[in-house]
C-alpha cells in the first residue's frame, strides 16, 4: 500500500504553478518563439509553502 505525505499549502505567490516560460517576443529560424523559464522566488520552484511555526508561550 502506497504511503501518502500530509498536504502542504499552496504557494500564494505563484498559486502552485512555480516554473513559467515567459516569451520574449522574438522568434527563432524555425518560427518557434524564444522563451525564458521563470522560477517562485516565494517557494523556490516547488509550489508550496513551509507551515507557519507554531506560536510559543514565552514569559510570565
Amino acid at each position: 500500500m502506497p504511503q501518502h505525505t500530509p498536504p502542504q499549502p499552496i504557494c500564494g505567490n505563484c498559486d502552485g504553478f512555480p516554473t513559467v516560460a515567459i516569451t520574449t517576443g522574438t522568434r527563432h529560424r524555425d518560427g518557434s518563439r524564444v522563451t525564458v523559464p521563470a522560477t517562485c522566488r516565494g517557494c523556490n520552484g516547488t509550489g508550496h509553502t513551509a507551515p507557519a511555526a507554531a506560536l510559543a508561550k514565552a514569559g510570565r
